[in-house]
């Protein structure tokens, strides 16, 4: 499936003209085929497709895989058929592959150079395009083990968490159908891809040839893990990787072979070998909640392990048979023969683990040349704002600032409230006093902390001017608390507080 370069840039010339993009099919199928197509749903797309217009033909053919009739779409046909890309079927044609726009948000301004090192979001979004195999659905023919998932929202979450200011090296670890080189092209000089699946990486290419990428531009590798890259080092390592938590490795585009979640921690604790001072890993996982032990202590293991700066974030977690329900219908499983048979094995292999859970998250690691790197490990289920990569270094360096402080910096270091950060009161209407008083986030990482009224009343003083301790002598003396008991407890609220970001050490002027 090796399409010649001519034929590649007449079809994307096609695409552009007739409008096959994100908002040509949003407008041309309307809001609710749109929405239903969002959750893989066809039959609303298909009926408004029916007229058979260039646009609706092509997306038909190419999105969702039905045969149209050969002398409908003005395409290249025959090269298309010999490229592989097409099938002939009567007097109709099929598509092969699944091939899809896709939206690239680009960044801007992004410098070097500049004050802000990560621009403001909202530059011009550019069109790309996607080729992977075709989602099967129940009654599709099964799955094949080489097959080639299709970009989708772990693509685009990856996407945000990966975003940097610009980089002269980045590897995709398992680039799969090629997104995320999308994504990396406009922000890095090169981008080694590397795939286990040489179906993938054939599809990769025209995925990156079709979307206007420079061949010159993308080094694709076979092989796994960090096999393909020995020695070499990068100022920025993604990865959506095979992460899926299973007792047989069936699809190569999701399952590792390892035992557990060892090819995640395996995957974390190799990165900082392939790694340039000062240089990025942003990978999405999964790993496994253990009877008896401290998923946090888990993973935070994984980081420590590295050396580097690590931050790690659960943002969901499944029990053990909404997992296997999840992935045996990723692969069209139910109502087949072997569907009661391989959920019950994969019960039972987890219960053999002593497994009670599995978290899906995303580990970033920096390497940052510190003597006395920083862990935290959390879990955020709310929504954050994108892209997330921008809020990374600054959620780090919050981390090391609390770490590094004592408790006696803590009261005498002037803090400042950080921008955006709103107190909410908590109780029954008329009551004298709140029930509950929440310091939260409006923009960032939206974190929410319940705090006492001693620091909701340093959140509203604290200017960057005064330090703690004078501000909690004046509190205690409003109060009627003891001021040496406010000494002794508040560092350690504090400290949480830096932290987490609601408070960050005054610039001095």
């Amino acid at each position: 499936m090796d399409a010649p370069s001519d034929l590649v840039l007449r079809l994307r010339d096609r695409f552009l003209e007739i409008g096959y993009t994100i908002d040509g099919v949003r407008d041309r199928l309307g809001d609710m085929a749109a929405t239903a197509l969002a959750r893989e749903e066809t039959v609303p797309a298909l009926r408004a497709t029916r007229e058979g217009d260039p646009l609706a033909v092509l997306i038909r053919l190419w999105w969702l895989g039905v045969p149209v009739s050969a002398a409908a779409p003005d395409l290249p046909l025959h090269d298309l058929i010999d490229a592989g890309l097409l099938v002939r079927v009567g007097d109709t044609v099929q598509a092969t592959v699944h091939l899809q726009p896709w939206t690239i948000s680009r960044i801007s301004p992004i410098s070097h150079g500049s004050d802000d090192p990560y621009g403001s979001v909202g530059g011009t979004d550019r069109t790309a395009w996607v080729v992977s195999d075709r989602k099967v659905r129940p009654g599709d023919p099964a799955l094949r083990p080489d097959h080639v998932v299709g970009a989708g929202g772990a693509s685009a979450n990856l996407a945000q968490l990966a975003w940097t200011e610009p980089v002269a090296r980045a590897l995709d670890l398992g680039t799969g159908c090629g997104v995320q080189v999308l994504h990396l092209a406009d922000r890095a000089d090169q981008v080694v891809a590397t795939d286990v699946n040489p179906r993938a990486l054939r599809l990769a290419r025209l995925s990156w040839e079709l979307s206007g990428v420079p061949r010159q531009r993308v080094d694709a590798r076979e092989g796994s893990m960090y096999g393909p890259v020995p020695g070499e080092r990068f100022d920025l390592v993604v990865s959506n990787p095979p992460f899926v938590i299973s007792p047989a490795s069936r699809y190569a585009y999701r399952e590792s072979g390892f035992r557990g979640d060892e090819f995640c921690r395996g995957l974390v604790r190799q990165a900082p070998r392939h790694l340039c001072p000062g240089g990025h890993a942003r990978f999405l996982a999964n790993w496994l909640h253990v009877r008896g032990e401290d998923w946090q202590d888990r993973v935070g293991g994984w980081l420590t392990e590295t050396g580097c700066d690590g931050w790690a974030v659960q943002r969901d977690v499944q029990d053990p048979a909404e997992y296997v329900e999840l992935w045996l219908r990723d692969s069209a499983e139910q109502g087949t023969a072997a569907y009661r048979e391989r959920y019950d094995e994969w019960l039972s292999w987890f219960e053999s683990m002593g497994v009670t859970g599995v978290g899906f998250g995303w580990i970033a690691l920096h390497d940052s040349g510190s003597l006395d790197p920083v862990v935290r490990v959390e879990e955020l289920r709310q929504q954050v704002d994108s892209p997330v990569g921008a809020h990374i270094p600054d959620a780090l360096r919050a981390v090391k600032a609390a770490h590094e402080m004592t408790d006696e910096d803590l009261l005498d270091v002037p803090l400042v409230i950080a921008d955006g950060v709103v107190e909410e009161r908590v109780g029954p209407p008329g009551a004298d006093d709140p029930s509950r008083i929440l310091l939260r986030q409006t923009r960032g990482l939206r974190r929410t902390a319940a705090v006492g009224t001693v620091e909701a009343a340093l959140a509203g003083v604290c200017d960057g001017e005064i330090p703690a301790r004078p501000l909690l002598a004046a509190i205690a003396e409003l109060t009627g608390a003891e001021p040496p008991e406010l000494l002794r407890r508040v560092p350690a609220e504090l400290r949480t507080l830096v932290a987490e970001g609601f408070f960050r050490v005054a610039t001095p002027h």
